[in-house]
């Protein structure tokens, strides 16, 4: 049986369902396996299933199976068709109402656009997304990079790779996403966060109307073993964001509307992070 609009309502309408929903929201494309979910919410196991079982039943979320793990993601067809009949049903006698939230239609403007990497320490994966974009494209994006957390100091090894591809390193600074959300700051047109798919890191879910994407990945920083070792982490990890950056920069930014970019965005975020040297 068709799940109504009031059903899905009424699943959304307990708190820690919601929560569950705006995470996974906030991973999207990402497979998201539960007992993650249950570590970053602080919620049992055995709850959580209980949670996800409704959200699967009320058809916003997608079950999966990989080996002995359940892995779920938003089913964002049925997502936008909720969108849909809310805003068919609430704005039919006053479009005038809804028009300034319902967005897509219209291409982004041809001009220089505003692009902001977030991560943890924003000392290592951010930085070189930061690098890599200005490089490839800095005469059509303005690129900046942040940290929810963010270290004194730029990681070394990170340093020592952007030196070694050729970068300028000398315009970096840690810097904190705080920066970002002021009255002086910048517009944003889009913003990335780079953060691992590990339930013990924050990423923002960020606030306003840029274009978003997740393109989590395995933190250098926390690499063991030799110099050796953690310098070919810091490797990878430039690898997989090189192909991420070079697949967005070549994007028709200026001829695509929105929900055309936030689908190559999401798109983009399902690259899998191996090395590219």
């Amino acid at each position: 049986m068709k799940n109504t609009i009031p059903d899905i309502l009424t699943t959304l309408g307990h708190p820690q369902r919601l929560a569950v929903f705006r995470l996974l929201m906030r991973r999207y494309p990402d497979r998201v396996p539960a007992g993650e979910l249950a570590t970053v919410l602080g919620i049992k196991a055995s709850t959580m299933s209980t949670y996800l079982a409704a959200l699967h039943r009320a058809g916003l979320v997608l079950q999966d199976r990989a080996g002995t793990s359940l892995l779920y993601s938003i089913d964002m067809t049925a997502v936008r068709h909720l969108f849909d009949g809310l805003f068919t049903d609430c704005c039919r006698a006053r479009p005038d109402l809804c028009l300034p939230f319902i967005t897509g239609s219209a291409p982004m403007t041809d001009r220089k656009y505003t692009v902001l990497f977030i991560c943890v320490g924003n000392s290592a994966r951010s930085i070189f997304a930061e690098s890599l974009l200005r490089d490839l494209a800095g005469d059509r994006f303005d690129v900046f990079s942040a940290g929810t957390r963010p270290y004194s100091e730029l990681n070394p090894f990170a340093l020592q790779v952007l030196a070694d591809k050729g970068h300028d390193t000398s315009v970096l600074r840690a810097k904190n996403v705080l920066e970002f959300s002021g009255p002086d700051a910048p517009q944003l047109d889009f913003v990335f966060t780079v953060c691992d798919l590990a339930a013990n890191e924050e990423c923002p879910a960020w606030e306003g109307q840029p274009i978003s994407g997740h393109w989590g990945m395995t933190d250098p920083v926390k690499a063991d073993g030799t110099d050796a070792e953690k310098a070919l982490a810091f490797q990878q990890a430039y690898g997989a964001l090189k192909r991420r950056i070079e697949a967005f920069a070549a994007l028709p930014v200026e001829s695509l509307d929105r929900i055309a970019l936030q689908s190559a965005v999401d798109e983009i975020g399902r690259t899998p992070a191996k090395d590219s040297q």
